[in-house]
């Protein structure tokens, strides 16, 4: 890996990342659906404070989260030890796709970052460390293309070292490694199409529609109704007690970052999306069978939105 820094001493520090908070809207037993429990393993999720550091070494920070990707989304890092103002970072990685480490006000308008507790959202003193995914994504005309040109596919796994340091030679590190990254059409009204429009979006950009193993670790036969065991279909593992997921690292890419609409200035109300296997994915990972089969008339299917995953 590379950087733009000269060696320097680094002194060892009691300085050190507690929890990485995402969105954790949907991540407890109280805010799903139908009464839904999205909260993972203790030793691997903290409904109030998002998920533990698993890893504090290089050969070891595929096991910290997060493991998937979207250009602009965003989770903070709770630093204990130290006064996180005072930190200057740099970020060691070498790919196309890049992290920004910023100390922060949480975004302010409406219903945007609304995970965070209103009395710390809006205390003006309250600011956060935080750090913004930059990678390929879609641009305004792609998206409103059914035949959108060829998108950058990003090389991955993709490792990344976060570093922050005090005026003292103190520092405090933060791992991951990317492993899939995901590209959105657009969680809105204006971008949803049946199946197969949706597919040939994703292709087109030479990307894929993803799966529902690539979404949540939902548990298909739980609930026959909404996602019965058929055709070899099931989430990722570790699996959730339902058709839901349940908050883990490396299961999924709502599984790690919750409520993706929710992320950014202007939040979105939609999340039913198409899956490879003609299911649909709601809010919380919830997995629904649209009734449809491969032999059936896809110009009938229902106008859904779509997130495609790296080949």
């Amino acid at each position: 890996m590379h950087n733009n820094r000269s060696d320097a001493i680094i002194l060892p520090s009691s300085m050190f990342v507690n929890y990485v908070r995402p969105n954790l809207r949907f991540g407890n037993s109280h805010d799903g659906f139908w009464g839904n429990n999205h909260a993972g393993p203790p030793n691997i999720w903290d409904p109030d404070k998002g998920f533990l550091v698993q890893a504090t070494n290089l050969p070891d920070y595929e096991l910290n989260f997060p493991t998937t990707g979207l250009d602009g989304l965003y989770f903070d890092l709770d630093i204990e030890g130290e006064d996180a103002s005072q930190l200057t970072w740099y970020v060691e990685t070498e790919g196309d796709i890049k992290a920004t480490v910023s100390w922060t006000r949480p975004i302010q308008l409406g219903d945007s970052d609304i995970w965070i507790p209103p009395h710390q959202k809006y205390n003006p003193d309250y600011y956060v460390t935080r750090v913004t995914l930059h990678g390929p994504s879609a641009s305004p005309s792609q998206r409103n293309s059914d035949f959108p040109s060829r998108l950058k596919v990003p090389s991955l796994p993709q490792t990344f070292e976060l570093v922050g340091t005090d005026g003292r030679g103190n520092a405090v590190k933060y791992g991951f490694v990317l492993k899939q990254w995901f590209v959105s059409r657009g969680l809105d009204y204006y971008h949803i199409a049946g199946f197969s429009e949706q597919s040939t979006w994703c292709d087109s950009l030479g990307y894929k529609m993803s799966r529902i193993s690539d979404l949540t670790n939902a548990k298909c036969g739980v609930d026959s109704n909404n996602f019965p065991c058929k055709n070899g279909v099931d989430g990722a593992t570790p699996s959730s007690e339902g058709d839901f997921y349940q908050r883990q690292i490396g299961a999924g890419f709502f599984t790690e970052w919750g409520v993706v609409g929710d992320y950014g200035e202007t939040p979105s109300p939609l999340q039913q999306l198409w899956t490879s296997e003609l299911y649909m994915v709601m809010d919380g990972g919830v997995i629904m069978d649209t009734g449809l089969d491969v032999a059936d008339d896809m110009s009938m299917s229902p106008p859904l939105g779509v997130i495609c995953r790296t080949p």
